[in-house]
C-alpha cells in the first residue's frame, strides 16, 4: 500500500500548482474577454485574492499587467514569488486575509476563479470580503468570482477527479462532498493527491470546510455590496459568447462584477 500522510495539501504548492495550474490558458483567455467586453475602463493593473501559486499572475506578468496578490499560506505565497523572480520579476504575493486586506493603489481588475471563495466561513467575512475588493477596484473595475453553487433541484456532483503530468511526476487529485448541512451552510469535503514519482508513489490526505450558496443567497449577499454591479454569469466552459441564466440544477457559476 502507498504510504498515506496527513497533511494540508496547500503546503504542498508544487502538487496543487500541477493539478489546478493545467487549465491556465482557458482562464486567461477569458479573463481578458471579460475585461474587454465588461470593464468601463483599460485594464492594467490586477489583483488576485487567496492567489495560492500565483498561476494566473504569473501568465499575467509576462504579458504586461502590473499584478498583485495575497494569500493565507506562507509557502504558497513563497512558491509565487520565488517564480517571480525566476522569471526577472519583483515578488508579487503577499500573506494576507482575503476578508482584511486594503491596496495602496486601486487596481482595474481582480479575479478569483476556483471556488477559494467558499473557504470564508460567516456572512460576515464573505461580505467583509467583497467590501475589500470594491475599495481596491477604481470605478468600472471588474471583479470576477467563481464558485460552485448548492443547487436546489435535480442532482449536485458530489466527487470530481483531475490528473496532471509534468516530467517524471504524475498527480490524480479527487474531491468529494463528505457531508452537507444546509441548515449551517456548510459543507465537510475530502480531498486527496496521489502523487506518483520515478522513486515513491504517496497519497496525500486533506479535509476543508466550505461554506453553502443556493443561488438566492448569493444573491442577496452580493445585494448587500451595493457598489459592485452585477453585470453578467458565466460557467466554468468559460465561453464569453455563451452567457448563462442561473437555474435551480445550475451549480458552476462565474459572477462578473463591475464597481459603480
Amino acid at each position: 500500500m502507498p504510504e498515506t500522510i496527513n497533511d494540508h495539501l496547500y503546503d504542498h504548492p508544487r502538487y496543487y500548482e500541477l493539478v489546478f495550474g493545467s487549465d491556465w490558458k482557458a482562464e486567461l483567455k477569458f479573463l481578458k474577454q471579460c475585461f474587454d467586453k465588461h470593464a468601463d475602463r483599460p485594464v492594467k493593473r490586477l489583483f488576485e485574492p487567496a492567489c495560492g501559486t500565483g498561476r494566473l499572475l504569473i501568465r499575467f506578468a509576462k504579458e504586461g499587467y502590473d499584478v498583485g496578490g495575497n494569500d493565507l499560506n506562507p509557502k504558497a505565497v513563497d512558491y509565487c514569488n520565488a517564480r517571480f523572480e525566476r522569471w526577472g520579476f519583483k515578488p508579487a504575493a503577499v500573506v494576507g486575509d482575503m476578508s482584511d486586506f486594503r491596496l495602496r493603489r486601486k487596481v482595474d481588475a481582480a479575479f478569483n476563479t476556483i471556488n477559494s471563495f467558499r473557504h470564508l466561513s460567516s456572512e460576515k467575512q464573505a461580505r467583509s470580503h467583497l467590501e475589500c475588493i470594491s475599495a481596491a477596484l477604481a470605478k468600472g473595475g471588474l471583479y470576477i468570482l467563481g464558485l460552485h453553487l448548492t443547487p436546489t433541484q435535480g442532482e449536485r456532483i458530489e466527487e470530481e477527479s483531475w490528473s496532471a503530468r509534468r516530467g517524471n511526476l504524475a498527480v490524480v487529485s479527487r474531491m468529494w462532498s463528505k457531508g452537507l448541512d444546509l441548515k449551517r451552510r456548510t459543507e465537510d469535503l475530502g480531498m486527496t493527491f496521489d502523487v506518483y514519482t520515478p522513486t515513491r508513489q504517496f497519497r496525500i490526505e486533506d479535509e476543508m470546510m466550505y461554506r453553502t450558496y443556493t443561488a438566492r443567497q448569493m444573491r442577496q449577499l452580493l445585494e448587500n455590496v451595493s457598489s459592485l454591479e452585477l453585470v453578467e454569469t458565466y460557467d466554468f466552459a468559460y465561453d464569453i459568447n455563451d452567457p448563462i441564466r442561473i437555474q435551480p440544477e445550475t451549480e458552476d457559476v462565474i459572477f462578473v462584477l463591475r464597481k459603480r
